[in-house]
This record gives structure tokens, C-alpha cells and sequence, in this order.
């Protein structure tokens, strides 16, 4: 059975959240300006966001301009990953990679927030919601030497504001560094990475910051797989366009 966050640790995250909403309140988070209603962003630096357009629906690999929308990629064609959507609706450059970079490496609370509300915006809309939501898991010797996990702070905070109960993964081992590393190394790099203890529901979301080549969520979701899910998609901030 899938387990839910303990009611003091519900109490705890909404006590926090209040005291982020309310830095600098009615300012944008960009440009510190006039915000727009309750949102920590003024709408024409929202605009001025690099959106993740077009991009492949199977794995949100920036496409080029013009490209007609719903174009899956060659890579998802010759071989379709595990999950069977991506919603990633920026990409990772300029203001949003500071914040990401801040808020991963600094542990700003205030940029957490604004990609909080970010992921939060992406998913308006959204017709069926998973079943499950499960955060990329950091090895516990990194999160160790990082001393913060990015992805579970903003993984407890989304689960519970979309009523959904949060599922732990865990990395089984330490794997090198990705940086540089080719598509295919990156897969081979991470294979058989992860695990999942519990029985999963049919309709899982694997929960990232940003994503690159598609390799670790490619990863999990086998992972996912495994205890029982049939259907995976992918939620991130932002994805890495391809070199």
C-alpha cells in the first residue's frame, strides 16, 4: 500500500510554504517588479521565459522552430523510451537555469518556490492526473556531500498539493558523473540504477529538475515498471536541449 507524508510532516511543509509565499511578496522574482496576482512572476518576464516550444511530446527534446507540432523526435522513433509522455515546459538556459542552479547548489528557498509555482503552472489542464508521484532519488553518499535534495523538497510539496501520494525510490548505487557523457552511455551508465519497494498503481509520474538526455527517467521508469506501473510520463522543470 502506498504510504502518504505523517500528518506533523503535512503540518511542517504548509508552515513553510506560508513563509515562502510570503517573501517579498507582490514582487516579481525576476525582475522585482509589480507581480501578477499571487504568482512570483510579472507576466511579461513569464513571457520572456525560455518555453520549451516546440519540443517532442514523448520525451520534450527541443525541436527546431517551425517544426509542426506533435512531431515525435528521431531518437523516440528508432527507440521509444519506457514513459510514454514528458511534460517539461522550459528550457534550461538563461533565467531559468540560474534558478535552477541557485536553488540546486544554494538551497534558495525562494527560487524552490518559484519552480514549485512553475511546475504547478505546467500541469493546469491536465485531464488525468497519475495515480502516484515518484522523485529521482539522489544516492545517499551525494546527498550527503550536497547536504540538500532538490528534487524531494520539491517532490513532498507538489505531492501534497495535488492530493497525490508520494512513493520513494532509491539509487542503488553511486554512478559517475554524467557530464559529457553520450546518449547511450548515459542509458548504459544508469541501468538497473534504481529500485522501488512498493507495488505501484497503474498510472505513475516520475518527478526530476531538469532533464538532459533522458536516461535517468528512462532508469526509473523501468524501475517503475517492474513493481507493477503500466503507465509512466515524466514531469521536470526544464530539458537540456541536445548538443
Amino acid at each position: 500500500m502506498i504510504g502518504t507524508m505523517s500528518t506533523l510532516s503535512t503540518r511542517c511543509l504548509g508552515r513553510v510554504d506560508r513563509m515562502l509565499r510570503s517573501a517579498l511578496p507582490g514582487r516579481c522574482h525576476f525582475c522585482r517588479g509589480p507581480a501578477a496576482s499571487d504568482a512570483p512572476w510579472c507576466e511579461a518576464c513569464l513571457v520572456a521565459l525560455p518555453w520549451n516550444l516546440p519540443a517532442c511530446p514523448r520525451c520534450a527534446e527541443p525541436l527546431p522552430p517551425l517544426t509542426p507540432s506533435g512531431l515525435v523526435c528521431g531518437a523516440c522513433l528508432s527507440q521509444p523510451p519506457s514513459f510514454v509522455r514528458a511534460r517539461v515546459a522550459l528550457r534550461y538556459r538563461d533565467e531559468v537555469a540560474l534558478l535552477v542552479q541557485s536553488f540546486k547548489f544554494s538551497a534558495s528557498p525562494r527560487a524552490g518556490a518559484v519552480l514549485l509555482a512553475l511546475l504547478e503552472r505546467q500541469l493546469r489542464g491536465v485531464e488525468q492526473l497519475p495515480e502516484a508521484l515518484v522523485a529521482v532519488p539522489l544516492h545517499s553518499r551525494r546527498a550527503r556531500e550536497r547536504g540538500f535534495d532538490q528534487v524531494a523538497w520539491l517532490a513532498e510539496r507538489l505531492a501534497r498539493r495535488l492530493g497525490l501520494p508520494l512513493v520513494k525510490a532509491q539509487r542503488l548505487r553511486h554512478t559517475p558523473s554524467q557530464v559529457g557523457l553520450s546518449r547511450k552511455a548515459r542509458r548504459d551508465n544508469l541501468k538497473g540504477a534504481f529500485s522501488v519497494e512498493q507495488v505501484l498503481p497503474a498510472h505513475v509520474a516520475i518527478l526530476d529538475d531538469i532533464v538532459t538526455t533522458g536516461a535517468t527517467c528512462e532508469a526509473l521508469a523501468q524501475a517503475c515498471q517492474a513493481r507493477g506501473a503500466t503507465l509512466v510520463e515524466v514531469w521536470a522543470v526544464a530539458r537540456t536541449p541536445r548538443q
